[in-house]
């Protein structure tokens, strides 16, 4: 199952008694907070979740996988994301999926 946004508003409304509509602002202030703190090349730490982090990728030579044709592929940056060892001990101490 994905976690989708409704489900994060449906938790806050659940957990903490907010209605659905502040409980939607929360999580959109959340969510733009992050975004523009990526988007200043900044990196969001979440303790006991992980980090998410820009990093600048070079031009490089690709291919187009449908053609075969060469192309260069611009710079730019892209976010990546390391998860905390708390967050990956919960992850890997967990019963495997049958």
């Amino acid at each position: 199952m994905t976690l989708t946004k409704a489900n994060i508003v449906d938790a806050i409304h659940d957990e903490l008694g907010f209605p659905k509509n502040r409980s939607a602002e929360l999580v959109e202030i959340l969510l733009e907070q992050i975004k523009s703190t990526l988007e200043n090349g900044e990196d969001v730490l979440i303790s006991g979740f992980g980090k998410f982090c820009v990093k600048e990728k070079k031009a490089r030579r690709g291919r187009n996988p449908a053609t075969g044709d060469d192309m260069m592929l611009a710079q730019r940056r892209v976010v990546t994301f390391r998860c905390s060892h708390l967050l990956r001990e919960k992850i890997n101490h967990q019963q495997p999926l049958e």
